[in-house]
């Protein structure tokens, strides 16, 4: 794993999400000689030499060069020539730069790179102790990231899991969204011991404790969702609509869920499991994650039209918002802080963090340091600040919301 990025999945599956509403560049042909057939040497092994064609780019042969090692151990010879060939071959596409909009709010981005390279490492959480967690979904493991040391440990799971996500329990226990083998898994750090819940839904993608002590989740491709038992291992699963994605609890009780197969948000009762839809206008609207303000109110990202928006549940009203990027911009993950809305825009580079004030309707945005792609969830910290990632690169980050 340490010497082949997994990672050409993130990227073609990035590819994929966002040529429907940004033109590809044409896919042309690397320069040939010996620096071209080095290329193919180390990276076609992991993935197509057309995702290299088709990415952004990079102005340097620097930053080529981070983010070749944040893939794959090389000797600095061959890295520094992959480096300086690419720099010249590939020509950065500037359309894809996010708009970034100047504010007063002051924000620290730490990253840290995980041991592992290639494992696509996302949904970073934190525990009641203060580690920071995250899944390695291509390699199939959970880190540990003590964020004051710095050192991280990695837990393997059974190889067929490839996690999704992962959810702390109240008493530090990780629970994972095996994606690849249709299993919730628990692990338990003290032991390293492991223990799997299978479910008919082949894909779990996305999960939430209920105060209720139930885990519900979502499992995007097989359109249902689920609730499991922790004391008893049973798993009850419905059908619902098309690809259901982010899943949160409401202040009231209520389960919201994003759905990125149509324009609608769900309300799911904890107890019968029954499903009431909130269409959104547009027809076209896909919405990955959501959140709850203090007033019981659904924030959310309308991924497919560049926008975010909120629902009020009480008159089922919805208004939305442009995203700094435009259209194109492809807003992905998204947290409620003190009600204020923390996003990122996924379809740009470097990936952008945007805040936006719903009191003054004022957008703020900055551009995540080795943004190449891309943060897929977020988590708020005890201490009030953000979890996130850059699974492309390898990394897990934390930002810090200066008073």
């Amino acid at each position: 794993m340490q010497r082949c990025l997994r990672d050409w999945v993130v990227l073609s599956l990035l590819a994929a999400m966002t040529l429907p509403v940004v033109a590809a560049r044409e896919i042309s042909s690397l320069p040939e000689g010996d620096e071209k057939n080095l290329v193919e040497a180390v990276c076609s092994g992991c993935h197509s030499i057309s995702v290299i064609t088709r990415s952004a780019g990079f102005a340097s042969a620097a930053e080529w060069r981070a983010l070749i090692d944040s893939m794959v151990d090389l000797a600095d010879p061959q890295a520094e020539t992959l480096a300086s060939y690419l720099a010249q071959a590939i020509e950065p596409d500037e359309s894809r730069r996010p708009t970034l909009v100047e504010g007063d709010t002051r924000i620290r981005i730490d990253e840290w790179l995980v041991p592992t390279l290639g494992q696509r490492s996302r949904d970073p959480v934190e525990t009641p102790d203060g580690m920071i967690w995250w899944t390695g979904m291509w390699a199939s493991l959970i880190g540990r990231l003590d964020p004051q040391s710095g050192d991280m440990a990695e837990y393997h799971l059974p190889p067929a899991a490839r996690p999704h996500s992962i959810v702390p329990d109240s008493d530090g226990n990780l629970w994972y969204l095996g994606n690849s083998n249709a299993t919730i898994g628990r692990l338990d750090p003290d032991t390293g011991l492991i223990q799997e819940y299978a479910t008919e839904a082949r894909d779990p993608h996305t999960g939430v404790f209920h105060p209720n002590g139930q885990f519900y989740f979502t499992a995007q491709h097989a359109g249902r969702l689920g609730r499991l038992d922790p004391d008893t291992g049973d798993i009850h699963e419905v059908e619902t609509r098309q690809r259901p994605y982010g899943i949160r609890v409401g202040p009231e009780g209520r389960l919201w869920v994003a759905y990125n197969g149509t324009n609608s948000i769900g309300a799911m009762a904890p107890d019968s499991m029954e499903v009431t839809y909130f269409e959104l206008p547009d027809p076209a609207s896909r919405v990955r994650r959501l959140d709850l303000d203090s007033e019981g109110r659904v924030w959310f990202v309308n991924s497919s039209l560049g926008r975010i928006g909120r629902l009020d549940p009480a008159t089922g009203g919805i208004q939305e918002w442009p995203s700094p990027s435009g259209p194109d911009s492809h807003p992905y993950a998204l947290a409620v802080i003190d009600d204020v809305v923390w996003y990122n825009e996924s379809g740009m580079r470097p990936d952008a963090l945007v805040r936006f004030d719903p009191a003054t309707e004022q957008f703020q945005s900055w551009a995540i340091p080795s943004g190449v792609g891309i943060i897929r969830h977020m988590w708020v910290t005890a201490a009030g600040e953000l979890l996130i990632h850059q699974s492309s690169s390898n990394r897990v980050g934390r930002v810090r919301i200066e008073p």
